[in-house]
């Protein structure tokens, strides 16, 4: 594709730390509306804590309506990423995640893969994000 230039491995590892610290800080807004921003309009979502296959911003919004009232904080315990093409890319690994009240705090431990796109606004946002607890 002439004319466009590919993000190397390390530029595309610092987009990937980026777009995730964003996602995080967000939680700590409690605002739905706002997670849902970083998801598509067209995105799939199989989120940690829930049974049900989410679309789109809609899908994202109705999960982050419960998730955050847990009060999660994030954090990425290993990870690796895959360019997948120009400005798309894939994130998987292992995270915890601090869930509850200040005094009863429990960490879930999960996996999870997310498949980044820069849109044609130059923004990145998640065209697909799978998250399931880490087995025993």
């Amino acid at each position: 594709m002439e004319g466009r230039m590919t993000n190397s491995q390390e530029e595309i590892e610092k987009i990937a730390k980026q777009n995730f610290l964003n996602w995080v800080k967000l939680l700590d807004t409690k605002d739905p509306r706002q997670m849902a921003e970083f998801y598509s309009e067209d995105a799939t979502f199989l989120p940690t804590l829930s049974s049900e296959f989410k679309k789109g911003q809609a899908g994202a919004e109705e999960y982050f309506k419960h998730f955050l009232k847990k009060d999660p904080s994030g954090e990425i315990i290993e990870q690796d990423v895959q360019p997948l093409g120009e400005d798309t890319y894939l994130h998987s690994g292992m995270y915890n995640f601090e869930v509850g009240p200040s005094k009863e705090r429990s960490t879930v431990e999960a996996r999870f893969t997310y498949a980044w796109k820069k849109n044609e606004n130059d923004k990145w946002e998640i065209i697909h994000h799978h998250s399931s607890l880490k087995p025993e």
